[in-house]
């Protein structure tokens, strides 16, 4: 075991040139969901040089890559993320997760056979709210898997993520125009609809349990001060501990909006955007392994509150099915935290490119600790 983590370390800081490169390039140039082209190109390009077998446009998503190495009986999933933010650029770190997958794969690849592995590096688009992991995992791109893994930066580190249930869906009121002085007795005013759903949501907070999340924005509102605005739409996110707790509260969620289509007149609709994300739940196996490795690797695990971030991600879907761990990597950069654009400029420092190397070093070993304990005839990872 051990000369197989110094091989594949060893092959990490041969390509740690190569790997904060391309995380660099990818935080230089950030692409929305789904939007993706050129960082998934490059992140086909790196493996397909380090020996994978690489498909790109996988799962009937253009910017989707599934790369292959070995053929052993254990097979590990490693998931790059790439898709930015709006405005914000690379807000939360993507380029670092694709750059430390890449890594981990060219640390693996010539020792994947000699240790029994199949490794697959997946590149996963739209995490950020399209739910990219959720339409591979239906398509079958997780069949298979014996432990699924990946890195994600933060301010802070942590084992686990808090990751809760969440689901998205836009809101769309339609009213009367008007003249708003001469005539406002003929509107059917759309933004007031949507500032009493809004109120209501407010009201509605008080009775949420304390890691119950409701936030949205207004995207229009009308266009004009002396025009009753005939039409307003809108974005929102609920989050909850689990599935099964989300469900009642979007119910309550959207009564809200339809209070406000009631008190006003307004027709309302809603369209879910993207599939719902499911809560989190690491394979405490796997994540003993990761702290070992990480903690070998100089890495600590500070003291956290106890209460749960907010935070949520597609791979909470792969942790109801694979074995899963999604360990955040610390940046160090508080009081900047993720989405904001002060750690867009944490994503890109030499914190940051530790935290690649760190990261790939740390899932190449991570995977040589299943590969072997299935060879000793272990128990592979349960949740």
């Amino acid at each position: 075991m051990i000369a197989a983590k110094e091989a594949a370390a060893r092959h990490v800081r041969a390509a740690a040139d190569d790997l904060i490169a391309l995380s660099h390039r990818i935080h230089a140039n950030p692409e929305l969901a789904f939007e993706e082209y050129l960082a998934s190109r490059w992140v086909a390009d790196a493996l397909s040089d380090a020996g994978f077998e690489v498909k790109h446009g996988y799962c009937g998503l253009p910017t989707a890559v599934e790369a292959t190495v070995g053929t052993g009986p254990t097979h590990i999933a490693i998931c790059a993320e790439y898709d930015a933010l709006p405005d914000i650029g690379h807000a939360c770190g993507h380029n670092i997760i694709a750059a430390a997958a890449v890594g981990a794969g060219i640390g693996l690849a010539p020792l994947a056979d000699e240790l029994g592995l199949t490794v697959r590096i997946l590149g996963t688009p739209a995490e950020e709210g399209g739910g990219g992991k959720v339409l591979m995992l239906e398509q079958g791109a997780f069949d298979g898997v014996h432990a699924a893994m990946m890195v994600h930066p933060a301010a802070v580190e942590m084992a686990a993520m808090p990751g809760l249930a969440v689901t998205q869906f836009d809101v769309d009121y339609r009213g009367k125009a008007a003249h708003a002085g001469a005539y406002p007795e003929l509107g059917v005013n759309a933004a007031d609809a949507m500032t009493l759903a809004q109120v209501g949501i407010g009201l509605l907070r008080q009775q949420t349990t304390a890691s119950d999340r409701i936030h949205g924005i207004v995207t229009q509102a009308g266009s004009a001060a002396n025009v009753i605005p005939d039409v307003s739409r809108g974005r929102w996110i609920v989050r909850s501990d689990t599935l099964d707790a989300l469900g009642p509260l979007a119910g309550r969620v959207h009564r809200c909006f339809e209070a406000g289509a009631l008190a006003t007149g307004c027709d309302l609709s809603t369209t879910k955007v993207g599939p719902d994300y499911a809560d989190l739940r690491p394979d405490q196996g796997l994540l003993d392994l990761w702290v070992a490795n990480a903690s070998a690797l100089g890495r600590s695990f500070p003291e956290l509150p106890k209460s749960v971030a907010g935070a949520a991600t597609d791979m909470g879907n792969v942790s109801h099915v694979v074995p899963t761990i999604h360990p955040m990597l610390g940046l160090d950069c508080r009081p900047a935290v993720n989405h904001q654009p002060e750690f867009t400029a944490a994503c890109r420092t030499q914190t940051a490119d530790r935290a690649v190397l760190d990261g790939a070093t740390g899932m190449a070993w991570t995977a040589i600790d299943v590969a072997l304990a299935a060879e000793r005839g272990a128990d592979k990872p349960h949740t």
